[in-house]
């Protein structure tokens, strides 16, 4: 058997935290690219809405909805009234989508976020500040929600990320 050449790895941030989604909950995968967290979460069971400027990429999120928008263009956010128990962000910043984000999480819903930061334009692309998350940003944006893990710095030298786990609501417990 050989190995599928399309199949890439999820993010290891989100994969640790992925626990956090309640067993069969939905997921939305925004910006989803080619669907390699929507495969991590079907494959989880959960129930997977992916969404990009164009789904024909998505090959590994085959079982997901797939919904293709352009979500820069002005158009009106496309799951208006829907909510998901998490929603996965990765590699993508847009921030006038951020309340549309927090709208779609469920109480108790998790927010796993990880995308380029700050200082990433001394290593290359993205260097444009518009797509890059400014120090301490994702803490701000979730600050009404329970932070279960942040991070945010210089990853192997080669780039400058920021992530945050978060939950909507209570936290599922205190740390020991």
């Amino acid at each position: 058997m050989g190995t599928d050449p399309f199949r890439v790895a999820p993010s290891p941030w989100i994969a640790r935290f992925a626990a956090l989604v309640p067993a069969g909950g939905t997921v939305l995968d925004l910006a989803c690219g080619g669907g390699r967290h929507s495969r991590l979460f079907l494959d989880l069971g959960h129930k997977v809405t992916a969404l990009d400027r164009d789904v024909a990429q998505a090959r590994l999120a085959e079982g997901a909805e797939l919904i293709a928008a352009d979500l820069e263009d002005g158009s009106p956010w496309p799951l208006a009234g829907r909510s998901f128990d998490a929603v996965v962000v990765t590699n993508y910043l847009w921030r006038p989508l951020f309340p549309a984000i927090l709208a779609s999480l469920k109480p108790g819903g998790v927010l796993l976020y990880e995308t380029f930061a700050a200082g990433n334009e001394k290593f290359g692309r993205p260097a444009n500040p518009d797509h890059l998350l400014r120090r301490g940003e994702l803490l701000d944006l979730a600050r009404d929600l329970t932070v279960v893990a942040y991070e945010d710095g210089i990853e192997g030298g080669a780039k400058v990320v920021s992530r945050i786990a978060a939950i909507n609501g209570p936290g599922p417990g205190t740390l020991s």
